[in-house]
């Protein structure tokens, strides 16, 4: 444990990922949901998602916060691809999406197998420009989130959209709610979080990693954590390979090894988090109704 109420440190290899004298800013207050953050250094701007007010929010240093997108379409996740473009699940159209320089929407994805998605989730891209999300069912369930509607897939999927041919393909199909996902620094890895346990106590509320196959296929299958407060949603992993994780109390963050580290104390359920700022070393957090951001020592190894 540590003497500062903001962390828990689990494992001394935690107090070298943190900084003791560093403050939680909460930036914004006001969201409903607050949910997929993605930073723009190019721009020196965040980006979320505010998905029950149906709209994305924008966060610049030194200017205050306004609106990106409205309506969103229910927007969950965001990222950017290799070329900088914003990439996002749109749990209302259920589809994603690619915002092209000019403002355009392209829609990369929005059915399988002649059938609608559910309501796609979170989204990253790999190097060679492959688009790998989640399709749980979250946005369907109801009129909050998205639009109540049947689900048409018979399960809830984890999914890679080739960059060459637009072919859609379904990776993994044993999940109760695929949520957020990220990569390991080499790619060699994918990290995906089930978080059925938000409607069934009992149910999943751990973190599975796969070993990647030639950049498109996924095998040997295993928990790599498990979440004890809350579930998880949205992680993201550090360049030393460490995975960073949402949870009910706060910020989890595990080793390479599955080992819990330790955790930053965030007073609201946090949904999703990314590094950014100049240096990718401000993690930035999306809990509840608000945007956080605090420093640490790590760096995010997301791109761009």
């Amino acid at each position: 444990m540590s003497g500062n109420p903001l962390y828990e440190i689990h494992d001394p290899r935690f107090q070298q990922l943190i900084i003791g004298s560093a403050a939680l800013d909460e930036l914004y207050s006001g969201c409903r949901w607050a949910e997929g953050p993605v930073w723009f250094g190019d721009a020196n701007q965040l980006v979320w998602s505010d998905i029950p007010n149906q709209r994305m929010l924008r966060w610049v240093d030194g200017g205050g916060v306004s609106v990106f997108r409205s309506p969103s379409n229910f927007t969950n996740g965001n990222t950017r691809d290799r070329q900088g473009r914003l990439v996002s699940c749109e749990h209302g159209l259920r589809r994603v999406t690619r915002t092209e320089p000019d403002g355009a929407i392209t829609v990369l994805a929005e059915s399988y197998g002649g059938k609608r998605l559910n309501s796609p989730n979170d989204v990253i891209v790999r190097s060679d420009g492959s688009v790998w999300f989640t399709d749980p069912s979250y946005g369907i369930l109801s009129d909050y989130e998205g639009y109540k509607s049947p689900q048409e897939q018979a399960t809830r999927n984890v999914y890679r959209l080739d960059p060459e041919t637009g072919a859609l393909d379904m990776l993994v199909n044993d999940f109760l709610q695929p949520n957020g996902l990220a990569f390991s620094p080499d790619e060699t890895l994918l990290y995906v979080a089930d978080s059925g346990a938000s409607h069934a106590p009992e149910a999943p509320r751990h973190i599975r990693v796969f070993d990647i196959l030639d950049g498109k296929r996924l095998e040997n299958s295993r928990v790599f954590a498990t979440i004890d407060k809350g579930i998880p949603d949205g992680m993201r992993v550090d360049t030393s390979g460490n995975v960073w994780s949402s949870a009910a109390d706060g910020v989890h963050c595990f080793a390479p090894d599955g080992t819990l580290l330790g955790k930053i104390l965030v007073p609201q359920t946090v949904a999703n988090l990314t590094f950014g700022g100049p240096r990718r070393n401000r993690l930035f957090i999306t809990a509840t109704r608000s945007l956080y951001a605090i420093y640490v020592t790590a760096t995010g190894a997301q791109v761009p």
